[in-house]
């Protein structure tokens, strides 16, 4: 079937739903509304309102209530409206959720999602547009999925409701538009898999969310050129698939890592750092990383695009490797 990033997501919540009935969403407008973006629309006149439940405009109380309910039994799936709003929710994400089950010595599972679009494109302006999935790789105890098609949104998405352990589920804005096929018998995508999308001999390209999208079009336009281009989606930030990035680093002996966020202090760096630490004899250059600049993302269009890296920012940065 071909769908929507966003029904994909949809389906995922559905078809755990109607496996498990300790499922439930909780969340701003989720119910009757159909949520910010109409991620859980028809999900409240399906399931009903013990099920798919809205909550006050409390961030903390969100993740809070996820956090107890999971500790007790349940599985919840909480939504956050945009990603920015988990500022207000950091307590309970990093001092309870990522530790609890550890400081009770693996007495308790914590099997809970938390679901947060992000990312710019959208003339969201500053406090809607950021791509804040570094903070949350930085914290023991938690596991961070970024699909980049609906496919692997689907698939990841159920795999992240099926876990005991907690999950920050992110989601580009910009992709929910996007239809992508889906097999007939899609099972869940097992976390920590990388997946390559475009395979190459010259350069790896290691690229998340809505960049993988950017990286592939760059590909296309290279080979034009000459330039083979492998385009490699992590898919899961942590538990990171090393396996797969260094095997693609020891095939094409070039790297560039192109992600959305600011590019100080980014993921991008961490995934660069541990090539150059770990797999620093295959290559024959400086892995080149890309990021957006480090300034807050503007409401203007076109200065938004000047912020946001793009297809255009990945060939350059191959073509400085050549």
């Amino acid at each position: 079937m071909n769908i929507t990033f966003l029904d994909a997501i949809k389906e995922a919540m559905r078809r755990e739903m109607e496996k498990d009935e300790s499922v439930y969403i909780l969340g701003e407008d989720v119910g009757a509304f159909g949520g910010c973006f109409g991620v859980t629309a028809g999900l409240f006149t399906e399931f009903g309102d013990k099920r798919v439940k809205d909550t006050p405009i409390s961030e903390g109380g969100i993740v809070g209530c996820a956090l107890g309910s999971a500790a007790t039994g349940l599985r919840p799936v909480a939504e956050l409206m945009f990603s920015d709003f988990c500022t207000v929710a950091m307590d309970m994400i990093v001092n309870q959720a990522a530790k609890m089950r550890y400081m009770v010595g693996g007495k308790i599972t914590l099997p809970m999602v938390v679901r947060m679009p992000l990312g710019a494109g959208v003339s969201a302006s500053a406090q809607h547009s950021q791509s804040l999935e570094a903070w949350f790789t930085h914290i023991p105890g938690l596991k961070v999925v970024y699909p980049s098609t609906p496919e692997d949104a689907l698939g990841l998405l159920m795999t992240s409701i099926e876990d005991d352990n907690p999950v920050i589920f992110m989601e580009h804005k910009l992709l929910y538009g996007i239809k992508g096929e889906i097999p007939d018998d899609i099972k869940p995508i097992p976390l920590g898999v990388a997946r390559v999308h475009r395979k190459g001999a010259d350069i790896t390209v290691i690229a998340t969310g809505k960049m993988v999208h950017e990286a592939i079009a760059a590909a296309k336009q290279l080979s034009k050129e000459g330039i083979s281009v492998e385009v490699l989606d992590p898919r899961t930030l942590y538990p990171l698939d090393k396996k797969a990035i260094f095997e693609s680093v020891e095939k094409t002996h070039k790297v560039l890592v192109i992600t959305e966020e600011n590019k100080r202090g980014g993921y991008g760096g961490e995934i660069s750092a541990m090539i150059s630490e770990e797999c620093f004899d295959s290559l024959d250059a400086p892995v080149v990383r890309i990021g957006a600049l480090n300034t807050p993302i503007p409401f203007a269009k076109c200065l938004e695009e000047l912020v946001i890296p793009n297809a255009k920012d990945i060939v350059n940065g191959i073509k400085s490797l050549f």
